[in-house]
């Protein structure tokens, strides 16, 4: 299960990786500043393709996390193909937008299934505040080993 750096305003979900309050002692310090570095990095990047593609504004967690992966990997892809495209005063081309495939749709099942049994089990994971606190707890030793190595 992956996480994510966040601030104060989110839960104690074990997905979130928020800043120690007042932190006392050299690890936790350590830890605190890098995780505020970090966030303020991926919050600045994240709210560039929020403001680019809504399907980045949108909730995420009913996507399976291959397919979180690579929308993340198109969305930035897309991103940087546009930031390439506008420093370059490139010729237009005139694409035919007009031959669309078309989607074939299945109707879904009210009954639940093994897949969203597994969501709901996934979901109460999430909130379990003692898995939080011993991410927490690890990742701060993680990066205090990491630091002595260097």
């Amino acid at each position: 299960m992956g996480y994510y750096l966040a601030d104060g305003i989110y839960p104690q979900w074990s997905t979130f990786v928020k800043t120690i309050p007042r932190p006392l002692g050299a690890k936790r310090k350590l830890f605190a500043k890098a995780q505020e570095a970090y966030r303020k990095d991926v919050e600045r990047a994240f709210g560039v393709l929020q403001a680019r593609f809504a399907i980045v504004r949108g909730p995420g967690r009913f996507f399976y996390q291959e397919t979180l992966h690579d929308i993340m990997k198109a969305c930035i892809i897309l991103h940087n193909m546009i930031i390439e495209d506008e420093r370059e005063e490139a010729e237009v081309v005139d694409l035919d937008y007009e031959q669309i495939n078309e989607i074939s749709c299945t109707p879904m099942s009210r009954e639940p299934t093994n897949e969203f049994t597994e969501f709901t089990q996934v979901h109460q994971c999430i909130r379990d505040r003692g898995v939080h606190s011993q991410l927490q707890m690890d990742l701060v030793e993680h990066l205090w080993q990491l630091q002595g190595e260097s």
